[in-house]
C-alpha cells in the first residue's frame, strides 16, 4: 500500500533501488544531495545536478523539466553518505514562474523499479521559496527510510546548499543555472500537457504483470524526464530476468474502449496519448493473432481530429524511443558496473590473481556481463521493430505541414483555412537505429524562434564542408521552413520579411521573391536593416499596448496583424548596436504578439559581441543545415541526430507550393 506523506513524516523503504519521480506544474531543476552522518555535503563532488548528473548510486535529469525520474541505488552509495536530499529549484531567467507559489504544487513518489508507489508527498504550502528541499533518503541502524521535508528557500540553490554545510554553495549554484540554460536552449519543448492530470506519476493505465521474483542484483532504471505513467520504456518489469533493466516496449495501438489491457511486457495502452474526452475512439488495431502484438495503426493516439491524432502519437513514438534507448544504454552500463564488481571482489584475494582462479573469474564476469547486454540488447530491437513498423504506418498518412517534401501529399496540396497544430522541422534520430526517424513537429503559432546554424564548427559535416557551400544550405534550409509556413497558414494571415544586408542570399531566396509572397524585397544594407527592423519593432510595441489595455480594435487600420516571420541572413554583418538591441527585443517579446525569428547565422561571426548575445541564441532553437547530434529530447535528454529537410532532386515541389500560396492570396484578394 502506498503510504501518503505529510511534511515530516517518514517511511521505511523495502528496497534499496528505487526511483523518484517528480511532477511540477512547470520546468524545476532536478538534483541530489549526498550527505554524511552528520548531515554536510562534503564538496561539490556529493551533488548530483544536470552539470553532473551522475554519480555512484544516483542519477537525476540532465534539464530542467515539468516531469523527472531520478534513479537511485542505495547498496551502491559511498559508505560515508548516510543521507540523499531531493532537491527542486526554479530555473533562473527562463521567463518561468519567479516562485513555487505561483505554480501548482510539485508531487513527489518514490517508487520501484517496476513502478510500484512506495511512498507520495505533495509539496504544499510553498510561497515565495526558489528552492525546495522535496525528500530525505537516510540511513537509520542499518534500514533506509524516506523522510517528506517541504522546507523551502527563498533564497534559492545558494541558500539551500550553504544550509547543507557545502563549501563554495553560491559558485556551484550558478554553475547548475549555467547548465541548466545550456540545456534548455538544445531542448525540443515538449507538448503542453493535456490535462492536470496527465503531469501526475501515479499509474493509470490498468494492471501490469508483477516482476519476476529474484533475490539478485537489480538495475537502476534508466533516468528521465517527462509525463509518463510507470508503462512506457524504461518503466516496466523486465521481461526475463530482474538484473536486467529493460522497457516495456513501444505502445504502438490502442485497444478499442473498455477492452482488456494485453498482458506481458509491452503495454499498448497508450497512456500517454489520451486525452481526456476524445469526441470519437480512435482507428481500431485489426485483432492480433494469440502472441502477437497488435499491428500499429496511423492516429491511433485519441484526439479531436486526425491531425491531433497523428500529432500525439509521433510524440508517443519520440518519447518510446527515448525511454527504450535509455534503458538499453542503462542496462549496459549495470552490465559493466556489475563485471567490475565482480572482478573486484574474486580478484580481492591475491591467491587468485595469478593462475587459472584469475582466468576463470575474470571468463565468468565478461560471460555474465556479455548474457546481460545480449539480452537488453534483444529487448531494444523488439521495440525499435515494434516503433519502425509504427513509423512506416504513420508517415505515408501525415497532412502537408507534419510531412516530408517528398511525401506524395505535397502535389494534392492546397492552402488550409484554418491553422494546423504543429509544423514539421525536419528528423531526428538515435545512433541505436539510424533508419527510424521521429519527425520534429513543434506547434503553431511558434513559442520560440529558429537559428540555422551556417557555422563550420556547428559539427563534423559542417566541419568538412566548404564555408560558402555550407552558407548557401543554411539560407536553402531556412527558405523551405518559410515556404512551409507559407503553405499552412490561411491566405493573408502569415508574412515574411527577409533581411539580407549584403545581398549574398539572392539564389537561395530566388523561389520566395519569383512567387511573390515576400511582405516586401528582402532589406539590403543598414538603412534596410533599420527600416525592417523598426517596422516590427513597432508592431510589437503597438499588439503589446493594445492586448494590454484590452483594446485591440483602437489599432492603427494600416498595421498587419497576421503572423509575421522575420528571416535575418548573415547576422550580425550590417547591423549596428541599436538595430542588435532592437533584434534581441523581437526574439524576446514578440512570439507572444505574433512575431516569429528565423535567423541564418554563424555563432562565431558575432563573438566580437562577447556574452551580450548569448541570450539572443538560448532564446532560438538551433537546427543545422547537415545532419547534427545537438538536440536533446524533454525526458532523457538524448543527444539527437537532427536531419533537415530536403527536397528531392529534380523535384518541383518548392515551386508549385508557392505557386499555390499565390493563388490563394490572389483569391482571397489579399
Amino acid at each position: 500500500m502506498t503510504a501518503e506523506l505529510v511534511r515530516g513524516q517518514n517511511h521505511t523503504l523495502p528496497q534499496t533501488r528505487l526511483e523518484i519521480r517528480i511532477s511540477a506544474g512547470s520546468p524545476v531543476v532536478a538534483g541530489a544531495t549526498l550527505a554524511d552522518e552528520s548531515g554536510t555535503v562534503r564538496g561539490p563532488e556529493w551533488v548530483a545536478h544536470p552539470g553532473a548528473h551522475r554519480l555512484p548510486g544516483l542519477e537525476v535529469s540532465r534539464q530542467a523539466a515539468a516531469g523527472h525520474r531520478l534513479a537511485v541505488d542505495l547498496e551502491a552509495l559511498p559508505e560515508a553518505v548516510h543521507r540523499v536530499t531531493v532537491l527542486l529549484a526554479l530555473p533562473v531567467g527562463t521567463g518561468g514562474p519567479a516562485r513555487f507559489g505561483a505554480t501548482a504544487a510539485p508531487f513527489a513518489a518514490v517508487t520501484g523499479l517496476d513502478g510500484t508507489e512506495i511512498a507520495t508527498f505533495t509539496l504544499t504550502g510553498l510561497d515565495a521559496e526558489t528552492a525546495v528541499n522535496a525528500l530525505e533518503l537516510y540511513r537509520r541502524q542499518g534500514a533506509w527510510k524516506v523522510r517528506a521535508v517541504g522546507q523551502g528557500y527563498a533564497t534559492g540553490l545558494a541558500g539551500m546548499l550553504t544550509d547543507q554545510g557545502l563549501p563554495g554553495a553560491a559558485e556551484l549554484a550558478a554553475t547548475i543555472q549555467e547548465a541548466v540554460a545550456r540545456s534548455l536552449a538544445r531542448s525540443v519543448a515538449p507538448p503542453p500537457p493535456r490535462t492536470p492530470e496527465a503531469d501526475r506519476v501515479r499509474q493509470t493505465s490498468g494492471p501490469q504483470a508483477p516482476p519476476p521474483a529474484s533475490s539478485g542484483p537489480t538495475a537502476p532504471s534508466a533516468t528521465g524526464t517527462g509525463p509518463g505513467t510507470g508503462s512506457g520504456p524504461g518503466t516496466g518489469p523486465a521481461a526475463t530476468d530482474p538484473a536486467l533493466p529493460t522497457a516495456a516496449a513501444p505502445t504502438s495501438g490502442t485497444p478499442t474502449p473498455g477492452a482488456a489491457a494485453p498482458t506481458g511486457p509491452i503495454n499498448y495502452a497508450h497512456p500517454r496519448r489520451r486525452p481526456s474526452a476524445p469526441p470519437a475512439p480512435p482507428p481500431t488495431p485489426e485483432p492480433a493473432q494469440p502472441g502477437q502484438a497488435p499491428q500499429p495503426v496511423a492516429g491511433d493516439a485519441t484526439g479531436w481530429s486526425m491531425d491531433e491524432r497523428l500529432y500525439n502519437q509521433i510524440w508517443g513514438m519520440f518519447e518510446d524511443l527515448a525511454r527504450a534507448v535509455a534503458a538499453y544504454r542503462s542496462a549496459v552500463d549495470f552490465a559493466e558496473s556489475r563485471m567490475g564488481q565482480e572482478l573486484d571482489r574474486a580478484l580481492s584475494d591475491p591467491r587468485n590473481r595469478i593462475g587459472g582462479a584469475g582466468d576463470r573469474a575474470r571468463e565468468e564476469a565478461r560471460a555474465k556481463r556479455d548474457e546481460l547486454t545480449a539480452r537488453a540488447r534483444e529487448a531494444l530491437d523488439r521495440d525499435l521493430g515494434q516503433l519502425a513498423a509504427e513509423a512506416a504506418v504513420v508517415e505515408p498518412a501525415l497532412p502537408a505541414a507534419y510531412a516530408g517534401w517528398d511525401n506524395p501529399v505535397w502535389h494534392a496540396h492546397r492552402i488550409p483555412m484554418e491553422l494546423p497544430m504543429a509544423l514539421r522541422l525536419g528528423d531526428l534520430h538515435l545512433p541505436e537505429r539510424a533508419d527510424l526517424r521521429i519527425p520534429l513537429l513543434v506547434r503553431l503559432p511558434q513559442e520560440r524562434g529558429i537559428w540555422v546554424d551556417s557555422g563550420r564548427t556547428a559539427s563534423e559535416a559542417a566541419a568538412l564542408m566548404d564555408g560558402d557551400r555550407l552558407r548557401r544550405l543554411a539560407m536553402e534550409t531556412a527558405v523551405l521552413h518559410a515556404a512551409r509556413l507559407l503553405s499552412v497558414y490561411p491566405p493573408g494571415e502569415f508574412s515574411v520579411h527577409v533581411i539580407d544586408p549584403a545581398g549574398a542570399a539572392a539564389g537561395p531566396l530566388a523561389p520566395l521573391v519569383d512567387a511573390g509572397v515576400l511582405a516586401g524585397p528582402p532589406a539590403a544594407g543598414a538603412q534596410g536593416v533599420a527600416s525592417v527592423l523598426a517596422h516590427l519593432t513597432r508592431r510589437v510595441d503597438l499588439v503589446q499596448m493594445a492586448v494590454r489595455a484590452g483594446a485591440a480594435d483602437s489599432l492603427p487600420p494600416d498595421l498587419d496583424t497576421g503572423e509575421q516571420l522575420l528571416v535575418v541572413n548573415d547576422f550580425p554583418h550590417g547591423f549596428d548596436d541599436r538595430a542588435v538591441t532592437q533584434l534581441r527585443y523581437l526574439a524576446d517579446e514578440g512570439p507572444a504578439v505574433g512575431v516569429h525569428l528565423l535567423m541564418v547565422a554563424d555563432r562565431e561571426d558575432a563573438s566580437a559581441y562577447g556574452p551580450v548575445l548569448d541570450p539572443l541564441w538560448r532564446s532560438l532553437l538551433r537546427i543545422t543545415p547537415v545532419a547534427d547530434n545537438h538536440l536533446a529530447d524533454p525526458w532523457v535528454g538524448h543527444a539527437w541526430t537532427y536531419e533537415p529537410p530536403v527536397v528531392p532532386p529534380g523535384s518541383r515541389v518548392l515551386e508549385q507550393v508557392l505557386a499555390a500560396v499565390t493563388t490563394a492570396r490572389r483569391a482571397a484578394g489579399r
